[in-house]
């Protein structure tokens, strides 16, 4: 039931860079987004739509939704320390979006869905899992954020997707997979 209440606020997002050195080429990415009103705001991480090479934020922001449309969206504000930002589209008509839960009321063990665009070919893909740890400290590119540490499968693509409870609330945005273990996914609490 959860799946099918959020699949259609759930998008796709993809990216292009034109990098410039010896030679000019065309660098891509992918990750998800949610959207958060029917008008078209989008959150994501901002890892999502900026290059990790050069800071740069993509030249070319595609974002696809659950019926195929794709949209090219701008940026409406962006934050590297929380990794969180936010892009806008300009859809015919009104969207469906996504409810927002309450991450403080979580509890360890409890039942969540994560869903998203694995590999950044799979997108509208279900996992689910627990919440194994609240406030979890990670370490990311000499950033230190607390997050929700969960076993639903979060792969590269992922990042942006949410992270749901049973009842289709959002509850946080997923950020990250440990790479050198399995069943370590991390979000960034909504």
């Amino acid at each position: 039931n959860v799946a099918s209440l959020v699949k259609d606020s759930v998008v796709e997002i993809t990216t292009e860079f034109v990098v410039s050195s010896y030679f000019q080429y065309v660098s891509s990415g992918a990750g998800s987004g949610v959207i958060l009103t029917q008008d078209g705001y989008i959150i994501t991480n901002n890892h999502v739509i900026v290059s990790s090479d050069t800071n740069q934020t993509a030249d070319t922001i595609t974002v696809r939704l659950t019926d195929g449309r794709e949209y090219t969206a701008v940026v409406i504000g962006r934050d590297a320390d929380s990794d969180i930002a936010v892009i806008k589209i300009e859809p015919e008509e009104p969207l469906t979006c996504v409810v927002l839960g309450d991450s403080s009321k979580l509890a360890v063990g409890e039942e969540v869905i994560a869903v998203g665009n694995p590999l950044g070919e799979l997108g509208g893909t279900v996992t689910n899992g627990i919440i194994s740890a609240l406030d979890r400290e990670v370490t990311v590119d000499s950033m230190v954020m607390n997050l929700l540490q969960t076993n639903a499968a979060i792969n590269p693509g992922n990042s942006g997707g949410p992270l749901l409870n049973d009842a289709g609330l959002v509850l946080g945005m997923n950020t990250l997979k440990m790479s050198d273990s399995e069943g370590i996914g991390l979000a960034i609490p909504i």
